[in-house]
């Protein structure tokens, strides 16, 4: 069998997805996905170093990583109500000398929270599961909260004060364009893009006909344990989108390559 190196998140929405592939659920065709997990900063990083043959990548990282990978029609995370949100203690408005924890320079949270406050350039790059923590001790005066972190943010004392994806619908009438999957261009061809496409499309449809087998497997990796936030996790990320991008989801990224081009 041909070893495919699979770079993804310990996210329910990514290990809901490729759960059938990981374990040979369904027919892989001839190939063995290796996963290995990584933050979504680690995978974006990952990916720009070179290493891995199939990752998930934030789409923002992706718009600079074109010459050297496919974008998959398929697995990503795209969508609507389910975008990062901006949020302080309870009471604290931010200025523009705030300090802004955000999930990694590259990622589509960084993106989203540019195209809100373009001026604003006190950052602090944190791992995504930090910045809550963060917040709460006042070692920053804000975060930027993506994955699960948006079900629990109140357990922290934190209030939303602006949702970055509700932002960017407003602006744009688009679906929120956070994340894809990419293989490299020197590893495979178009007819094998295409097969692993299909197999990634197989791969959902298994978790969603298998779902308590395939949410044991999502409980062993999820920063969130709670049954009932991991499936809201999953209900939300994992879509119609993930199975195939679309004309909608296509043009949500055209939208943000125009936007990126601008800034």
């Amino acid at each position: 069998m041909r070893k495919i190196r699979l770079l993804i998140s310990p996210c329910p929405n990514d290990t809901y997805i490729f759960y059938a592939l990981i374990n040979q659920k369904i027919d892989t065709h001839g190939y063995n996905f290796i996963p290995e997990f990584y933050d979504i900063k680690e995978l974006n990083e990952k990916a720009k170093q070179g290493y891995g043959d199939v990752i998930k990548v934030s789409f923002y990282a992706y718009s600079k990583l074109k010459n050297h990978y496919y974008l998959l029609r398929t697995g990503g995370a795209i969508g609507r109500g389910c975008g990062p949100l901006l949020v302080t203690i309870i009471g604290k408005t931010i200025t523009s000398q705030s300090i802004i924890a955000i999930p990694g320079i590259d990622t589509t949270a960084h993106f989203l929270l540019q195209f809100y406050l373009p001026e604003h350039n006190k950052k602090k790059v944190l791992l995504f599961h930090e910045i809550m923590p963060a917040v709460a001790k006042g070692e920053v005066d804000a975060g930027v909260i993506i994955h699960e972190s948006r079900f629990t943010y109140k357990d922290y004392g934190l209030q939303c004060i602006q949702d970055l994806g509700a932002y960017w619908e407003e602006k744009t009438g688009c679906p929120i364009p956070l994340g894809g999957i990419i293989a490299s261009k020197n590893l495979f061809s178009l007819n094998q893009i295409i097969e692993i496409e299909n197999l990634i499309q197989e791969s959902i449809l298994y978790a969603q006909q298998h779902e308590d087998e395939v949410l044991k497997y999502c409980q062993n990796y999820a920063q969130e344990m709670d049954k009932e936030v991991m499936l809201a996790h999953i209900q939300l990320y994992v879509n119609d989108f993930s199975l195939e991008l679309g004309k909608e989801g296509n043009h949500a990224l055209q939208m943000m390559e125009k936007i990126i081009q601008n800034q």
